[in-house]
């Protein structure tokens, strides 16, 4: 399933435009994306939390050449399934 896919979806289940659907699940990702980007969590009971965790910078190694390099920090976005999604999966 993709974006458009999704709006689809939303927008049969809830009877209501295409547009009408884009906007709501634009404003749901943007509003997750808001919540990671100010270092919170984004916890949905039965459906699982949206997480940030810091990886440091570190020195790496070209395989190719061998030649050390420089990898930056950056910030890793992780997603842990509540026990509701895993069970519906399984």
């Amino acid at each position: 399933m993709n974006k458009g896919d999704l709006i689809d979806a939303v927008a049969d289940a809830a009877g209501i435009t295409k547009g009408q659907a884009t906007d709501a699940v634009s404003a749901v990702f943007d509003s997750i994306q808001k919540t990671l980007k100010k270092g919170d969590r984004a916890a949905f009971v039965g459906f699982g939390t949206f997480s940030t965790s810091r990886r440091a910078a570190r020195d790496g190694r070209n395989p190719r050449t061998g030649e050390t390099i420089k990898i930056a920090a950056k910030t890793l976005v992780k997603f842990k399934a509540g026990k509701g999604l895993t069970d519906s999966v399984n």
